[in-house]
């Protein structure tokens, strides 16, 4: 009884005080809370929404002082929830420096302080817009799935398209691999699948719907990747494939029985070959940011006779071994080079897939595991980075210039992940909290190349993430906002697409 007397009389205090106060009585720990998210000594951006955060075992209430220079800021409550306005007083306060959290929690009416933590601030801003697909991870209901955008400065997320627009009992719509041309969203594409399918691009406020498919390329483009400033898109084609293991840790593998890489003239609507080799499975395009070279994964597979190629596949699943290649690249004569060998994964017995090179054309980052090309499925898939700056340095030892990110990486899954347009961040998708969802996280490098531990994506309710049954796929940064309604998506998605024209090579 003396327990539930000493926490009401605590409460009352609180609540007749003006605003949170810190608790007079309490018992000092030496250890920092452990409080989710975990935003103990993270590095954040200037611009980014204000952290919210609780206590991982349930608080019967706590009180937060966060303070930078001449600033303090108090929360309480059963969650730390600061305001924005009074967020946004701090970190200014506190750019270039840190944030100094000092916590307060009560349980059984006996309130205990915490050794303080900070959160430093980084003068790097972020993108303040980043746009993922929202599914479910199962295959039960893939209609309900959205491309959704969300403002990093604060709160406020919307509909970018809703899968539904276009579904009908019996025959769904399967909407994927949203991409931007240098992070711009008046210029982007995305595919729809099954019903009403086609490739739909928007273009500086005109959209079209594309019927990539021919007779003269594997299938449709697949995974997109943008010129950064000519109207061309590099895709791979795929015929992809999954199997479902009931024992295996990885429950869902995802293959490319076969694949390759076509080029497609936005302006002309002309597509061509660029990489089709039956012995080679090419996939995941990625531009550099000067135009001149780009970059993609291939595993080299022979099929050894006439059995269907997805079996094959599948029977040797853990032999598929994917390296990232380069391809030089001539905008002015629209020309390719030969492929050449930029990281021997196959050779540590690994697969490197995603390759993504960061704005000053420095660092390669990409997801390795162990095998196969679907590492979002791979509990062993972590993100590894390369210097290549180095890259002439250690002439061939390509291995020698790159390493796993261990600052950031996790025991679970690390997979999709994209740079900032300024390339001091970068955001990528990880189960590191329960292993079957994915996540936003956001990670700092600095001009050294110095990565900061990472953050999970701010909500306003910091169990919002515990409760939320969706996966966040493919993160991409916006400068601004996707402006066209969903509705006007889905209007001419249900037209005709304008089907593609096979040409030789690309003319300028």
């Amino acid at each position: 009884m003396k327990k539930y007397i000493l926490l009401l009389l605590s409460v009352l205090a609180l609540m007749t005080a003006c605003g949170p106060q810190v608790p007079k009585n309490y018992t000092s720990s030496d250890k920092q809370p452990d409080i989710y998210p975990d935003y103990k000594g993270v590095t954040v951006p200037v611009n980014i929404a204000p952290l919210t955060f609780e206590m991982n075992r349930e608080a019967e209430q706590m009180v937060a002082r966060l303070t930078a220079g001449d600033e303090e800021l108090l929360c309480g409550g059963d969650k730390i929830q600061p305001g924005q306005e009074d967020w946004q007083r701090l970190v200014t306060q506190a750019t270039g420096k840190s944030i100094s959290v000092e916590v307060y929690a009560c349980y059984d009416g006996q309130w205990t302080k915490y050794k303080p933590f900070d959160i430093y601030v980084s003068k790097d801003s972020i993108d303040p817009y980043l746009s993922y697909r929202l599914i479910s991870p199962s295959y039960v209901s893939y209609e309900e799935l959205t491309i959704s955008q969300r403002c990093l400065e604060n709160y406020d997320e919307s509909v970018i398209y809703d899968n539904i627009l276009c579904s009908e009992e019996g025959n769904g719509q399967c909407i994927n691999c949203h991409n931007y041309q240098q992070y711009n969203p008046d210029r982007m594409q995305f595919h729809a699948r099954q019903n009403l399918g086609g490739t739909l691009i928007a273009y500086d406020g005109e959209m079209k719907k594309i019927n990539m498919k021919n007779d003269s390329i594997l299938s449709a483009g697949v995974y997109p990747a943008w010129h950064p400033w000519l109207k061309l898109i590099v895709y791979s084609t795929n015929n992809t494939a999954q199997i479902f293991q009931l024992t295996n840790p990885n429950k869902i593998e995802v293959f490319d029985a076969e694949s390759d890489l076509i080029a497609y003239d936005v302006e002309r609507n002309e597509v061509t070959n660029l990489e089709n080799d039956t012995t080679e499975l090419e996939v995941f395009p990625c531009w550099a940011p000067d135009g001149k070279s780009l970059y993609y994964c291939s595993a080299h597979f022979e099929y050894t006779d006439t059995t269907d190629h997805g079996v094959q596949v599948i029977k040797k699943r853990r032999e598929v071994k994917y390296n990232i290649y380069r391809k030089s690249f001539n905008p002015e004569t629209m020309t390719f080079g030969e492929r050449e060998l930029v990281f021997d994964a196959a050779g540590q017995d690994m697969s490197a897939t995603l390759p993504r090179v960061s704005p000053d054309g420095r660092w390669l980052v990409f997801t390795m595991g162990k095998y196969g090309v679907f590492h979002i499925w791979h509990r062993d898939a972590d993100l590894w980075v390369m210097d290549l700056s180095e890259e002439l340095r250690v002439k061939n030892e390509e291995s020698a210039a790159a390493r796993p990110l261990s600052e950031i990486n996790s025991p679970d899954t690390e997979s999709y992940h994209s740079w900032s347009s300024n390339g001091r961040w970068l955001v990528f998708s990880s189960r590191r909290y329960d292993g079957e969802y994915t996540r936003p996280f956001f990670a700092h490098i600095d001009r050294d190349g110095r990565w900061s531990k990472p953050f999970e994506l701010p909500s306003a309710d910091p169990d919002f993430h515990r409760q939320f049954m969706k996966c966040y796929n493919i993160p991409e940064f916006m400068r601004g906002p996707v402006t066209i309604r969903p509705q006007q998506f889905a209007d001419v998605l249900k037209g005709d697409g304008d089907p593609v024209k096979y040409v030789r090579k690309l003319t300028k």
